[in-house]
This record gives structure tokens, C-alpha cells and sequence, in this order.
């Protein structure tokens, strides 16, 4: 009887490895729809980047693009954008979720919960909603020129590179936020309790106790916002700043304006380029520590 049971058993486990779907076939699903959806046009336009106007294959595109002071401006711009609206969302996003986290005051979780509400927001929404109040014909601009009669009103800096950095910091602080709001949440408050009866003062208790354990958010966050900064179209278009070109701006202009395609392509892979190995350091960096 014994014996029927262990073989009724072996008998199971056997066609039932037999029936057993491999692993490696549920893979293939989600690697067909990655290189449709994402490889294959990433492959195109690094191809269409070595194939000139004038036929063939050749690096000319990129000697051209590298060559012209367009793209030396285009990249400087985007680069210190990018950097500049990093730092100004890791200050200003700490100090928020510091007054959210630890400082009690009516209607606090309902910020908190609109924080969320805001990452779902489109870039030139807020960009829009900048320029409403303070875009040159906006509600400042117009208030100052009903009090004082003057032509024109003193609020003109969203067509400034300054108007980019400004709405780039509005839109994407936020993204720092959630993640420290997160890592907050997980701080024991008897740590906090404990440094204040041993007479900490609040500067200090915020450096030594809270900084440490926001560090790993405030780099998850920071290199989110680096990342979509580079590649941010949406705030530098609907801002119209004057003379601020990006890299995303100068492949919509040599693909929309000059019909220059190679052109355009090369200043895509580029972009690319930094950003994938800006997410590489990241990895590196994150893992070390």
C-alpha cells in the first residue's frame, strides 16, 4: 500500500516537471514588447544618426553637431539647468517635508496627500500657471501697471534663463519630497525625544539625527530630478525664454525647423548618452554606500 502511495507520488511529480513551463519563456513576453516599444526606435535613431544626407555611412553627423557652437551652448545649458534645479529641489524640498514631517499644523496630511496629487500634474501646467501670474501680461505685471500707470510691469524673468530654473524647482520638488516624506515616516520618534532631553537644539538634531537617515532619499530623489531635467521639453517650450537652448530644444529645432535629421539624431544620442551614465553612477554610487 506503502508502496502504490510513493509511486503514485513519483508518478505525480514527474509529469508534472514534464508539464512544467520554463521559466525563461515567461521572459520573452516583456523582452518582445521592450524591444518594439523601446529598443528597436532607440536603434533607428542611433542608426539615422550615421546615415548623412548625402548617403552612406558615415560619422560626419556627429563631427558636424560636435563642431558647432549651437550644441557647445545647447549642452552647457542643459547641463547647469539641470544641476542648478537639482540643488534648489533638494534644499527647498528637505526643508518642506521637515515642516511636514515634524512640525504639526492643521491640514498637514492633506498637503502631504496633495504632494501626490501634484506628481501626476503635467510639466507645463505649472508652467502655464507661472506664467499667469507672472508672465509679462500676467496678474503681477498687470496689477503693477493699474497702481502705477507705467507701461510695462517689472516682473519679466520667465523669459529669462532664471524663468527655466524657477519652474523646473516648482515642478519637480515634489519628487524629492515623496521619498523623504517616506524615510521620515520611518524615523522613531523616541530618537528625536532622546537628543531634545539631552538638550540638543533643533539645528542639531536635524544634522545629526535626521540628514543621516535622509541621505539615501534625498539621493534617490536628487538623481531622479538630475535625470529628468536633462531631458525636460515641456517648461523650456512654454516658457519661451529667449536664448535658452537645451538638448531636447535643439533636436526639436533641427528635426522640426531645419528638416536636419542626422543632426537631430546625434543630439538625441547624446542625450541619451548622459543620461544613462549619469543613472550608471547612481547605481554605482548607491550600491557603495
Amino acid at each position: 500500500m506503502a508502496s502504490a502511495t510513493l509511486g503514485g507520488t513519483r508518478a505525480g511529480v514527474v509529469s508534472k516537471s514534464r508539464t512544467e513551463i520554463p521559466r525563461w519563456v515567461w521572459a520573452v513576453p516583456p523582452v518582445v514588447v521592450l524591444g518594439l516599444v523601446f529598443l528597436y526606435p532607440l536603434a533607428l535613431v542611433a542608426w539615422q544618426s550615421v546615415r548623412p544626407d548625402t548617403g552612406g555611412t558615415s560619422l560626419q553627423p556627429y563631427a558636424d553637431v560636435f563642431a558647432s557652437s549651437a550644441f557647445r551652448e545647447a549642452l552647457w545649458t542643459t547641463v547647469w539647468l539641470a544641476v542648478g534645479a537639482t540643488v534648489g529641489c533638494l534644499v527647498l524640498g528637505f526643508a518642506l517635508a521637515l515642516v511636514i514631517a515634524f512640525v504639526p499644523f492643521p491640514g498637514g496630511k492633506a498637503v502631504a496627500k496633495f504632494i501626490d496629487v501634484f506628481l501626476s500634474f503635467p510639466s507645463f501646467l505649472i508652467t502655464l500657471a507661472l506664467l499667469f501670474v507672472y508672465g509679462s501680461v500676467g496678474m503681477a505685471n498687470g496689477l503693477w501697471t493699474d497702481v502705477t500707470g507705467a507701461a510695462t510691469g517689472p516682473f519679466q524673468f520667465l523669459s529669462t534663463p532664471w524663468g527655466v530654473l524657477l519652474a523646473e524647482i516648482t515642478y519637480f520638488t515634489p519628487f524629492v519630497m515623496r521619498p523623504l516624506l517616506a524615510a521620515f515616516s520611518q524615523l522613531e520618534t523616541a530618537q528625536l525625544e532622546v537628543a531634545s532631553s539631552l538638550g540638543a537644539r533643533p539645528a542639531r538634531i536635524v544634522r545629526q539625527v535626521i540628514l543621516p537617515e535622509a541621505l539615501p532619499a534625498l539621493a534617490a530623489g536628487g538623481s531622479l530630478v538630475l535625470v529628468m531635467c536633462l531631458n525636460e521639453f515641456g517648461i523650456v517650450l512654454f516658457t519661451g525664454a529667449k536664448g535658452v537652448t537645451t538638448l531636447p530644444m535643439l533636436v526639436y529645432g533641427k528635426a522640426i525647423l531645419e528638416s536636419d535629421y542626422p543632426g537631430a539624431c546625434v543630439v538625441a544620442v547624446v542625450n541619451v548618452l548622459i543620461s544613462v551614465g549619469l543613472y550608471g553612477i547612481y547605481r554605482v554610487v548607491s550600491r557603495r554606500v
